[in-house]
């Protein structure tokens, strides 16, 4: 163990030195991504709020078939805006992004109001546009509400009570907190940790190997009078602390940079404290090992230090598969998929921010299965140590 901790020891003054890992590991992930995160979270809330309190604006062609309704609309805070459109002209304008909607009066509205039949409109929007804000859905929840007046006003002209059609009430009621909806929001926040975890150490990683090998420092540090199992042993610790240093410095500037989002005016609280900041470092300590092992192996089958970089890059992306999946298939947490190294830290991280208890069962999986990974990584980097086509 001695050994192992004086290259540890080694490896981390030497590195410290480094400009190039010093910036990936203290100040690219743990600060840049951090502020990045927390900047385009602040502009999406302003964004929707903003949206939530602008008047829906609306282009409607023949306005003169339904002033009825038009006068309506604009009691409801609608922007009117009167135009002279037949069916292509008015999906050209939609198309071109001269109004994002377009309400169009056929003629036949006219004819079946009076008739009490349905009286249809057509509403012109475009679903692909990611710009195109709320107008669509919120003019189609206005127009559905005025015809559910419509339909009640006709029921009382002929004696019926308008309740007779209200067979089932419905009552939601939410059982989630402010907290839990904060995941919805923060939910990418797993991926940035694992990513900004393995960032940290990576350089060191390719160091261990590459760049040992290119400075011609390899051959004479094989031939100290220690076990090489152990040096690369100290190697993968030193990767450790410094992947371990970036989750740290991350967790702390999430928990500074979240209290200024400002997520309680979508009536959501930011479960990201001190507290909770240790308790994912908790969770993602089993990760270190595993990663660091992971990183050092690839780095050891590279020839050059550039070479290492193009593999350990599309590595990194091995362990955040996972949670891509997660997100799209909506998984839960199991017994089974506790077992997945990184999709277990993700649910973990994800229990935290939402201030739920965690199954004894599922933590005890997630570290020691994540745990053993990394020990059989750290076994397997030890034996190709021992390799002389490490030296190139």
């Amino acid at each position: 163990m001695r050994a192992i901790f004086s290259v540890l020891r080694k490896e981390i003054r030497e590195n410290l030195r480094e400009r190039r890992t010093v910036l990936s590991a203290l100040l690219l992930g743990p600060v840049f991504v951090p502020l990045l995160f927390a900047g385009m979270l602040n502009i999406m809330l302003q964004r929707n709020t903003a949206e939530a309190d602008r008047p829906v604006a609306v282009a409607v062609a023949h306005a003169e078939r339904a002033p009825n309704l038009l006068a309506w609309l604009t009691a409801n805070g609608v922007g009117v805006t009167r135009v002279d459109y037949d069916d292509a002209q008015a999906r050209a304008a939609v198309r071109l992004h001269r109004y994002k909607v377009v309400l169009f009066i056929p003629e036949q509205y006219a004819k079946q109001l009076p008739a009490a039949g349905p009286a249809p409109v057509l509403l012109y929007a475009d679903a692909s546009d990611a710009a195109n804000d709320r107008s669509a859905p919120r003019l189609r929840a206005l127009l559905s509400q005025y015809s559910s007046e419509l339909a009640h006003l006709r029921l009382i002209a002929r004696g019926i009570d308008p309740l007779i059609l209200s067979v089932v009430a419905i009552q939601d009621v939410d059982v989630s907190t402010p907290a839990s909806r904060s995941v919805l929001v923060l939910g990418i926040l797993s991926y940035l940790l694992l990513l900004t975890m393995l960032t940290g150490g990576l350089y060191l990683a390719i160091d261990t190997t590459a760049g040992e090998r290119e400075r011609g420092s390899l051959e004479p540090l094989l031939t100290t009078p220690v076990p090489r199992e152990h040096l690369i042993y100290g190697k993968i610790l030193a990767t450790c602390a410094f992947m371990l240093l970036s989750l740290t410095l991350t967790c702390t500037a999430l928990a500074i940079m979240l209290q200024f989002v400002g997520l309680e005016r979508l009536g959501m609280s930011v479960n990201f404290g001190p507290a909770t900041a240790l308790a994912i470092i908790g969770v993602c300590l089993p990760f270190a090992p595993l990663g660091a092992a992971l990183m050092t192996v690839v780095a050891a089958y590279t020839r050059t230090y550039r070479e290492a970089q193009t593999y350990l890059g599309l590595v990194m992306l091995v362990p955040t598969l996972p949670l891509a999946f997660a997100g799209m298939l909506g998984l839960r947490p199991t017994a089974a998929l506790m077992a997945v190294p990184s999709l277990s830290q993700h649910f973990l991280i994800t229990s935290v921010l939402r201030d739920e208890p965690i199954p004894a069962l599922h933590l005890a999986l997630s570290v020691g299965v994540t745990l053993a990974v990394g020990i059989a990584l750290a076994l397997f980097a030890g034996r190709l140590y021992h390799r002389e086509k490490l030296l190139g």
